[in-house]
């Protein structure tokens, strides 16, 4: 059974509030849009003495409205810090590439800088593949036949002799690197001007063999092309003399082999051949002059080996 719960008297006062509330707010609009004198100075009245009380309850409206402020500039800088993090990915591919360039600049001039006869001319190549094995120490470059080039020029990096060609095609070429073990290239050691072979044995520092006389041969002597046998043009800088651990005289060679980008593909031209050996007159020889015998081991043996003189 239901218990009688009496009569409610909550809802009819709040009807009655509700509606003395919506009065006053109506009166206090209508209040606010006279235009009048003495209600303006009322308005002012009564905002002078009531809102100053009231800052209290205006203190977490100040807060909010700093917060909402704050959150906007922090989007903001958000935003500005996305769109650095952009431009900075941009600029480091861009410093990759000055640094590239700076790279290719720098052994471009380094080419530029290399002392070498004036009556040589060059032709730049760069370095394609690095074809380099075991059994075969070579490189190809992106020159050949069109360029001009021939087979048995000498090739250099940017500081010293590098190789020579062996094989050419219409717009690339081979080159044969000194450590190759088929390279056989006759130097000079400076100061004291001793002859050697430079001999190739797939490791980066190749032997001096068929030296004339050793004890003259010095680590940390100079080695240049002596341009025996028409090989190479003579004065080439090839490198320094160092001692193995094996005791032999070996070459610290000055090209930088790690970094072969560029080479510069010299021009020779072959020296002229006298055809009637029998119209030449020397000193103390003015009968038949027969065909004239190497004066060293270091001129029999480059100009008895096929591959030293860049011929197959």
């Amino acid at each position: 059974m239901a218990r009688d719960k009496g009569p409610d008297f909550a809802t009819p006062v709040r009807r009655v509030l509700i509606a003395l509330m919506a009065l006053v707010l109506i009166a206090l609009f209508l209040f606010w849009r006279i235009d009048s004198p003495r209600a303006e100075r009322m308005r002012i009245a009564i905002i002078d003495r009531v809102v100053p009380s009231f800052e209290w309850a205006l203190a977490p409206v100040t807060q909010v409205s700093e917060m909402i402020g704050g959150f906007r500039s922090y989007a903001r800088i958000y935003e500005q810090n996305e769109e650095l993090r952009r431009e900075l990915q941009k600029m480091q591919a861009w410093k990759e590439a000055a640094v590239q360039l700076e790279q290719e600049n720098s052994k471009l001039m380094a080419l530029n800088n290399v002392r070498i006869d004036p009556a040589l001319t060059s032709v730049t190549g760069m370095v394609m593949v690095d074809s380099g094995s075991a059994f075969r120490q070579s490189v190809l470059l992106n020159v050949g036949t069109d360029d001009g080039i021939v087979e048995g020029w000498a090739t250099m990096d940017g500081l010293g002799l590098v190789g020579r060609i062996s094989g050419v095609g219409k717009r690339t070429s081979r080159v044969v690197l000194l450590t190759d073990p088929s390279s056989r290239i006759p130097v000079s050691v400076q100061p004291s001007g001793e002859r050697a072979l430079l001999t190739g044995d797939n490791t980066q520092l190749p032997f001096l063999d068929f030296i004339e006389t050793p004890d003259n041969v010095r680590p940390g002597d100079r080695v240049v092309t002596s341009g025996d046998g028409g090989v190479f043009p003579p004065g080439l800088l090839a490198g320094q003399v160092v001692q193995g651990s094996d005791g032999r005289m070996r070459l610290r060679m000055a090209a930088d082999y790690g970094r072969l980008e560029f080479l510069r593909v010299l021009r020779s031209h072959p020296a002229e051949t006298v055809v009637d050996s029998g119209a030449v007159i020397t000193p103390g020889n003015l009968g038949f002059i027969g065909p004239q015998m190497p004066t060293s081991p270091v001129e029999a043996a480059a100009t008895s080996d096929p591959l030293a003189t860049g011929t197959e």
